[in-house]
């Protein structure tokens, strides 16, 4: 395959058609198992905090965990961390210019700070031995599972005591899921599954010729072109959340996936396979948290995001662009 994508026009191409294969793969298998969950009587949380959470992180994982295996590390946490800070500043910058972002207490006081010590916690593994080893890997998937574990017992809680309209929107959604035949359910996620890793190998393969053809880095490549395809979904979600008033998801989506990719992505990424931390992979981390204060004292001081917060935001978020493209 990489001997086809010599060409860097071609590896363009095969790119977008990763892109595609990833996004739609990650759609078709949650919709095959969420069916099959409704099926089997899951409750409708329960989905919403699981499979349909991580459907929108399936991109980055299936990426990640192919440059691990394939040995390009620098890819792997790359795309990790760009997709979050693209995320954070993007995602949610362009849904508070469309329209003003409420932010609710207890985004304030579980996720943003979750989102916030899970990067300080990917900063203290990767600054101690300038790698990501099995165990660093465990130690995340096992923050990952508390994690899900606490959110579900938290959301559950809050509809025992009958106030649902403070529930994520995204959790509300998932009462309206539709119910597949059983062999159209199985058909969609195994056609989800085989779009998720094709989609990802070649994603992985063309970026990496297109960064050694045009002489710069895979880790550039990772921060730009892989962080922001891969986060299409998370931008395309919240863009249709915000134009539906649903500002809650948007919001949700994208400090969500933020853990998700952290803890579920690169823990499943180091447990297979060590991956190598590179100075550009800290400094990058560091302007996440960096990031990630700004947003969380915005929300904190003005209980919303609003339009003037979101210009500020995306226009960070090209000065950063401006810099990672000229060091």
């Amino acid at each position: 395959m990489v001997q086809i994508m010599q060409s860097i026009p071609v590896a363009i191409i095969i790119l977008v058609i990763g892109f595609v294969f990833l996004i739609k793969g990650a759609d078709l298998f949650v919709e095959g198992s969420s069916s099959v969950a409704r099926k089997l009587k899951i409750p409708a949380i329960i989905i919403g905090l699981t499979i349909v959470a991580m459907g929108t992180s399936l991109p980055e994982t299936a990426v990640s965990v192919s440059a691990s295996l394939q040995g390009n590390n620098a890819l792997a946490v790359s795309n990790v961390v760009g997709s979050n800070i693209f995320n954070l500043m993007v995602v949610i910058g362009v849904c508070a210019i469309m329209t003003g972002i409420p932010v609710d207490r207890s985004t304030n006081k579980r996720d943003f700070p979750i989102s916030i010590v899970s990067a300080i916690v990917l900063l203290i593994m990767g600054t101690m031995s300038m790698v990501l080893g099995r165990i660093d890997g465990i130690v995340l998937l096992i923050l990952f599972i508390l994690y899900i574990f606490l959110t579900i017992r938290a959301v559950i809680d809050i509809r025992k005591q009958n106030e649902d309209d403070v529930l994520p929107a995204s959790l509300n959604e998932t009462e309206e899921i539709k119910i597949l035949p059983v062999g159209r359910s199985i058909l969609y996620i195994l056609i989800g599954i085989v779009g998720i890793v094709l989609g990802g190998d070649l994603v992985v393969q063309s970026a990496t010729v297109i960064a050694t053809g045009i002489g710069i880095s895979e880790n550039l490549i990772g921060l730009t072109i892989v962080a922001v395809g891969t986060s299409l979904p998370e931008l395309v979600t919240s863009i249709v959340a915000a134009k539906k008033k649903e500002v809650g998801l948007a919001l949700g989506n994208a400090i969500g996936s933020n853990i998700f990719n952290i803890l579920m992505i690169l823990g499943i990424a180091g447990t297979i396979s060590p991956i190598e931390v590179i100075t550009e992979n800290i400094i990058d981390i560091i302007i996440l948290i960096v990031f990630s204060f700004i947003v969380w004292v915005i929300a904190m001081r003005k209980k919303s995001i609003k339009r003037g917060a979101g210009i500020f935001m995306v226009l960070c978020y090209l000065i950063y662009m401006v810099y990672i493209c000229l060091r």
